[in-house]
């Protein structure tokens, strides 16, 4: 499963004046509820009940809020840059400021399962991380999110 197949180019928001998880998490359901025709509410209810189990504030100033949603017809992406780092209770206390939320259908485990892990491993490379730190522009932002990784095992 790539980034492309599960974030739509309208779904990248370059994030200014944000101040709060709270603040951000109207934005990102807001956006996914344009994007997936689901009401904001059931978006909102669906990542900050997740949240409240744990933080998925995973540290570097990246997150990546997630859940479950009924009705779904697959998994959707929604990512935002913010200008400003907010206070996330990330696991390393650190504030964030890049973070792509997930929402799944329900019953979908493992393509939930394979977002979450294709959104870690982007997120784990320095490289881009710097670049999405640096970029404004959506649609090059967009390009970076959705470039295919090297693999780094050669056959």
């Amino acid at each position: 499963m790539e980034l492309a197949d599960i974030l739509a180019e309208e779904a990248v928001l370059d994030c200014t004046g944000v101040t709060s998880k709270r603040q951000l998490f109207d934005i990102l359901s807001k956006k996914a509820s344009e994007i997936t025709g689901k009401d904001q509410n059931d978006i909102l209810a669906a990542i900050a009940g997740r949240e409240e189990l744990g933080s998925t504030g995973l540290g570097n100033g990246i997150a990546i809020p997630h859940g479950k949603l009924n009705g779904l017809k697959g998994v959707t992406a929604v990512f935002a840059r913010l200008d400003t780092p907010i206070d996330f209770d990330a696991v390393d206390d650190q504030p964030v400021d890049v973070v792509i939320m997930l929402l799944a259908p329900v019953g979908a485990g493992a393509d939930h399962l394979k977002a979450l892990s294709r959104v870690a491993r982007l997120l784990r490379t320095e490289s881009v991380i710097d670049q999405l730190r640096r970029e404004t522009d959506v649609k090059r932002l967009y390009a970076l999110l959705t470039t295919p990784l090297e693999d780094s095992c050669a056959a």
